[in-house]
């Protein structure tokens, strides 16, 4: 059994992803609640329950120690814009995607957050050296530096959006709601 749990600050903040294990022992600690469950049964010799998909925190646990800004990588970028081709809007997989400099590198554009984009093969290709008005294309959103969350952290580390139960509580760099679901407190 390799069932992850994503573990949540009191705000519903992503943290972290910890084994299941861990999720129930925290549990029985007192110390998180248990927010959303897989169908999977865990039994003891006095116990059963469901197993933890999703965990939060009782007390708050402040970022401020550890803040800092997300490096410029393949992964941070494509973890910027969900997987997907912010000219096309299509979602791929990392293997299928590249990243495409707005003003171009020939031009002068520079390497950073503000100029590159993810961009699937094809509409890199129909871009080629041009800017996006040049091509004819439209971006689906302005190129921006991140700013750390632990969300961006905990996509990093699936490589993926992660099971479907976690999809109320994943949040891109700028704070909007990766999946199409708000997110709801559980009371």
């Amino acid at each position: 059994m390799a069932e992850q749990v994503l573990l949540l600050n009191a705000t519903y903040e992503p943290m972290k992803v910890v084994p299941w294990q861990k999720a129930v022992h925290l549990f029985f600690q007192g110390k998180v609640e248990i927010v959303e469950t897989y169908d999977r049964q865990i039994s003891s010799a006095h116990l059963s329950m469901r197993l933890p998909a999703v965990i939060r925190l009782y007390r708050l646990v402040s970022f401020h120690h550890v803040r800092q800004m997300v490096k410029f990588s393949r992964e941070t970028l494509f973890t910027r814009d969900s997987f997907s081709c912010q000219y096309c809007g299509k979602r791929f997989d990392k293997h299928d995607l590249t990243f495409d400099h707005v003003i171009p590198a020939a031009r002068g554009g520079p390497k950073n957050w503000e100029n590159i984009v993810t961009a699937c093969r094809r509409c890199n290709h129909k871009k080629s050296g041009k800017t996006p008005e040049e091509a004819g294309m439209r971006l689906l959103k302005k190129a921006e530096r991140p700013h750390w969350s632990p969300a961006i952290l905990v996509m990093m580390n699936l490589n993926c959006r992660g099971p479907k139960v976690w999809e109320n509580y994943l949040y891109d760099a700028s704070r909007t709601v990766l999946f199409s679901q708000t997110v709801e407190p559980h009371m």
